[in-house]
């Protein structure tokens, strides 16, 4: 696997940062170079020696670059792309790490028609509530799923090697669809996090807000842990991702209206299997991921 000369990062927080560490660790990559807005996240990210050198000029840093990294959130992926088009050597390999892909393919296309052979989209499932330089860590990745979307121009040797620096970080590497990928997160990840947000909302606006979370112990912490996620990507994600995400909005308000309906009547036979339902599931899903 050919290594990594100059790999840029477009957002140098978790998930950039992560990948970062990871890939120097494996010895796959000679020189980092983080692009942001904030300064002082970029200062953090030297002195944590996530990356080696630092720019808010991202059309500077994918000059020469081999590998770009966009791991902003997905609302601020096609300004980027369009700076750095002018600057991309052809063996540039451009990817991203958005949590949606049917608007990041089409982002593409838009903004990079000329470099398509070059482009894959991707997903790393490692997601976090914590955000900027100072949360990444090396090992985020290992035993982690990464899911690669490629376009239909995506070159072979341009998936191959991505896949295999994914690999290099510790991750199982899965190619999907990109309608697929929208479908399959949109109930297992986008919807939960709405819910959280929505939940906490509901929360704060009890008369007695101070008192709850006063009280609040593990099944409020577990719960609503997700509710502290970044929230111009989040907002982001439900925009980009409307169509899936609002189907399965509608089912889960449909099956909240169904418990709160069996809670009214007092129907125990019916509650008792409307909740053995959901916990049979969700202990056979863990027991499943806890096999060897």
């Amino acid at each position: 696997m050919a290594k990594i000369g100059k790999l840029v990062l477009l957002g140098t927080g978790l998930i950039g940062g992560s990948f970062a560490l990871a890939l120097k660790r494996a010895g796959m990559v000679d020189q980092v170079v983080g692009v942001g807005r904030d300064p002082r996240n970029l200062e953090r990210a030297l002195e944590l020696g996530v990356i080696d050198a630092a720019s808010h000029d991202a059309a500077a840093a994918a000059a020469g670059a081999d590998l770009i990294l966009l791991a902003t959130p997905v609302g601020q992926m096609g300004a980027l792309m369009q700076t750095i088009a002018p600057r991309l050597a052809p063996h540039c390999i451009v990817t991203d790490g958005g949590s949606t892909k049917q608007d990041v393919v089409a982002l593409f296309h838009r903004h990079l028609p000329g470099h398509l052979k070059a482009c894959v989209p991707g997903h790393p499932i490692a997601g976090s509530d914590l955000s900027g330089a100072a949360a990444a860590r090396y090992g985020l990745f290992e035993g982690r799923r990464v899911v690669l979307t490629p376009l239909q121009e995506s070159a072979p040797e341009a998936i191959a090697q991505l896949t295999a620096l994914w690999q290099a970080c510790g991750a199982e590497v899965f190619h999907m669809d990109a309608a697929e990928h929208d479908s399959i997160f949109a109930a297992v990840s986008h919807v939960p996090h709405l819910v959280a947000f929505a939940y906490m909302n509901a929360l704060l606006d009890r008369p007695n807000i101070d008192a709850c979370l006063e009280f609040a112990a593990t099944g409020f912490r577990d719960f609503s842990r997700i509710a502290g996620s970044h929230p111009a990507m989040w907002r982001d994600i439900a925009l980009a991702n409307r169509e899936a995400v609002v189907a399965d909005l509608r089912g889960n308000i449909s099956r909240m209206q169904e418990l709160v309906a069996l809670i009214e009547a007092g129907d125990t036979g019916q509650l008792t299997e409307y909740i053995e339902r959901a916990s049979q599931a969700r202990v056979a899903w863990d027991a499943r991921r806890k096999e060897p």
